[in-house]
């Protein structure tokens, strides 16, 4: 029986590519979408929330010279306490006196030549009034004499700033506070406004937390939140101070601040917190409420996308049927088929399909 030409021209294929070190087509990488998520939260009725947060100083400032020069000296390390008034650092001060010197010759010598001018005018205008010069020589001499008086005007200011800028060569503390963070060594090249520490103030720490979109609106200044460090073991009160308007980057949620109303010394910037809040009203039925662009209808049933998280920010698609009740203007509830705190996908949902993997935004904190 013959072979057929077709096997025998694969056969000789498939050795020529091994003669040669070559290796088999593979199949291409897989491609994992990204997708955006919301976290499924109940609205209305009154319910207790727990907001991960984190701890900062209820001042931070960040100090730096108003001049460029070279760190002379730094008189502060990581952890000091200072008060207002105190030195935190030093610049190399010769350029900054040399202007100064400079400064103070060219108004001795600008003096002394408004001097001569104004004595020179008053001889001018003596031969004017006895009629031995012109008008034209008198307006000169008049000018000469204005000249050389803006031009003392002018160094003199220009003395004030040198003056100025040697004394910005010491940095002082502008409040009292502990040192945070260093930005900068000694014998260092620093920019003007360049930070080259950063102080933390302020009798009361704040936290700051973020809460999503659909219970921003339930959040005012002035609420009240209990907030406990485990680090510390500790659970003190505290005060809504900020409420964002804004969304924070590549994310959902809305940035809200609270200044504790009691105070320890343990408590560190960038300590973590667990912010619980009583929100909602009593009066309003509890209910969820999605975006309605997440809900998606076929011929059969009405039903949505959820994100099961796994490693790496990687997760698994599972279709859910749902039923909706009324659309909102916060969203269309969902009467059945989504449980609160679950991942609803909301963007790239044409490309899903039941079981596929996906790519999840990094949550809060990641």
């Amino acid at each position: 029986m013959k072979t057929p030409v077709s096997l025998v021209s694969a056969g000789v294929l498939i050795l020529f590519l091994l003669a040669c070190g070559g290796e088999a087509p593979t199949q291409e990488a897989k491609i994992i979408r990204p997708v955006r998520v919301d976290k499924v939260t109940m609205t209305g009725g009154k319910r207790v929330r727990t907001f991960s947060g984190t701890a900062r100083a209820g001042v931070e400032s960040k100090l730096s010279f108003r001049i460029a020069g070279t760190l002379d000296l730094l008189q502060v390390t990581l952890g000091d306490r200072v008060n207002k008034g105190d030195v935190i650092a030093k610049l190399d001060p010769k350029d900054y006196e040399l202007q100064v010197q400079e400064a103070e010759a060219g108004l001795t010598q600008a003096i002394a030549q408004a001097r001569n001018a104004t004595a020179n005018y008053d001889r001018v205008r003596g031969l004017y009034e006895n009629n031995n010069i012109s008008v034209t020589e008198l307006d000169a001499a008049r000018t000469q004499r204005e000249s050389a008086d803006a031009q003392v005007d002018s160094i003199r200011k220009r003395l004030e700033l040198a003056r100025l800028q040697l004394t910005y060569t010491t940095l002082f503390a502008p409040i009292s506070g502990s040192i945070a963070q260093l930005m900068a060594e000694e014998n260092e090249n620093v920019g003007a406004g360049t930070p080259i520490a950063v102080l933390n103030a302020g009798t009361h720490p704040e936290v700051t937390f973020a809460v999503p979109e659909q219970l921003i609106t339930l959040v005012s200044v002035g609420d009240i939140a209990k907030v406990h460090f485990d680090a510390l073991g500790k659970e003190l009160e505290a005060v809504v101070t900020e409420v964002g308007v804004a969304t924070t980057e590549l994310a959902t949620t809305y940035p809200v601040v609270l200044r504790l109303r009691g105070n320890d010394e343990k408590i560190r910037p960038g300590m973590a917190a667990d912010v619980t809040m009583v929100l909602g009203d009593e009066q309003n039925t509890a209910r969820l409420l999605v975006k309605p662009i997440a809900v998606v209808e076929d011929q059969n049933d009405r039903f949505v996308f959820v994100a099961k998280p796994g490693a790496d920010r990687i997760a698994i698609v599972e279709r859910r049927i749902v039923e909706t009740g009324d659309l909102t203007e916060e969203g269309l509830e969902i009467v059945s088929g989504l449980e609160e705190g679950e991942m609803l996908i909301t963007a790239g949902i044409r490309f899903l399909k039941e079981g596929m993997e996906v790519r999840v935004p990094a949550t809060e904190g990641e």
